[in-house]
């Protein structure tokens, strides 16, 4: 039987995420537009002067490692709190504690908060006073849009940094510094034979390509560690794509998604659709915004496109997943393939502005019905023409109110199929539609 003190040292170990966290500037990896030589973000770190701030990015990019290394070049108490377990309670008594920790002329005591975007309004509105009278530095770390998540006098009173995903080199430094440097890892004989695996589940997260490798390595009952795309894929049989149905990568997949389409890149709107499969997206949303794009991106340069989108929507509430994304996709090339028009997009636009900027204009009477013999006396429906008594089914006449009598809203688009459209409004209208 093993000694006891065996086990206790086993589990005493950290997670190699945290053994490697680095503590200095030097040390850390990527952001070199926030942290490199002479950026922003370094430049006040260095100066020993720093003001609130709060770092937005994608999980695993080191946000806060790098309030970790404010603190300690700046030699400040750090007080830390969790949007998710922390109040009001807990916000305000954490500012009193900084109240009698600092010192007269010098740095304020820093105050981090995790997830600062699921802190409530009125947990935001107790730190208002404290950033502002400078009784705390904060900095707070959210991977949601602050613009969305942060009330806006918090907002304002922080600068905003965005960090970006790990780029591939990064990562690959980071998986060589974890082999050579790591006092655990050293003492096994690893070789990194493949990293386009490891690389690929990571998805650009320093944690999880960490806690990758830790697996893979703890996996591996000998002493050496071979570390290739097999060995990756065997140990963690998952899906690899991060992706937050709730978040902001949700809606930046979309947009990307709807901008290709529109576009005409039928390559990239496929690929961006079978992103949004792999990573659980809701068929019905995917489907939502087909019909959408088939009106607001096709329109009138191809009519069809929205009866299209729309038997795409009704066949996958029909046939579900995973036969579902064979009418997405037919519908999505379709869309990319497309002629585009957004005219009757920019027609509603405009009518809107105009109805908004004129108020209630008065219907012309000549177009109103007249049910009684009362109307019919007032004027209602007199000098009406009926368009089918004439030939050509068109005759001319006032149909709009007569303060914007000759306004233009709706103005073509001249792909083949709008065209017709067009010269049948020469035809009708004469110089009232030429453009």
């Amino acid at each position: 039987m093993q000694d006891i003190s065996y086990f206790c040292n086993v589990i005493m170990v950290k997670p190699l995420a945290e053994r490697l966290r680095p503590k200095t500037l030097d040390e850390y990896i990527g952001q070199k537009h926030l942290v490199g030589k002479g950026a922003v973000l370094r430049n006040m770190i260095e100066s020993g002067r720093t003001v609130s701030f709060i770092l937005w990015g994608p999980p695993g990019v080191g946000k806060t490692t790098l309030a970790l290394i404010v603190a300690n070049q700046l030699k400040v108490p750090f007080y830390t709190l969790s949007a998710v377990s922390s109040g009001v309670k807990e916000v305000r008594e954490v500012i009193d504690k900084a109240k009698h920790s600092g010192f007269f002329n010098s740095n304020a005591p820093i105050l981090f908060i995790d997830e600062i975007h699921r802190f409530s309004k009125s947990q935001q509105d107790s730190l208002l006073a404290a950033v502002e009278q400078g009784v705390v530095t904060l900095i707070g770390a959210t991977t949601e849009n602050p613009s969305f998540e942060v009330i806006r006098p918090l907002l304002s009173r922080c600068q905003l940094y965005v960090l970006k995903p790990l780029e591939k080199d990064d990562l690959l430094e980071l998986l060589h510094r974890a082999v050579t440097e790591d006092v655990e890892l050293k003492k096994r004989d690893i070789s990194l034979n493949e990293t386009g695996a490891i690389l690929r589940y990571s998805g650009g997260d320093a944690r999880k390509l960490l806690n990758i490798l830790e697996l893979v390595v703890n996996a591996t009952n000998d002493g050496k560690v071979e570390i290739t795309d097999e060995a990756v894929e065997t140990c963690l049989q998952q899906n690899p794509l991060a992706y937050d149905k709730d978040g902001e990568m949700h809606y930046d997949i979309i947009s990307a998604f709807i901008k290709s389409i529109r576009g005409s890149d039928p390559d990239a709107a496929l690929y961006w659709l079978a992103r949004m499969i792999e990573g659980g997206e809701d068929p019905k949303f995917i489907a939502r915004r087909l019909v959408i794009s088939a009106s607001e991106d096709i329109g009138l340069a191809n009519p069809n496109a929205l009866l299209l989108a729309n038997a795409a929507f009704d066949a996958v509430n029909k046939i579900g997943w995973p036969e579902g994304r064979i009418p997405l996709a037919e519908a999505t090339v379709y869309l990319a393939t497309s002629a585009k028009s957004n005219s009757a997009y920019n027609g509603i636009a405009n009518a809107l502005s105009l109805v908004r900027k004129t108020g209630n204009q008065p219907v012309p009477l000549h177009l109103r019905n007249a049910p009684t013999k009362l109307m019919a006396d007032l004027g209602y429906h007199d000098g009406y023409k009926y368009a089918h008594d004439y030939p050509g089914n068109f005759v001319t006449q006032q149909y709009m109110p007569d303060n914007l009598k000759g306004e233009r809203i709706w103005h073509a688009q001249h792909s083949p199929s709008e065209e017709k459209m067009y010269q049948r409004m020469l035809q009708c209208w004469g110089d009232r539609f030429k453009e």
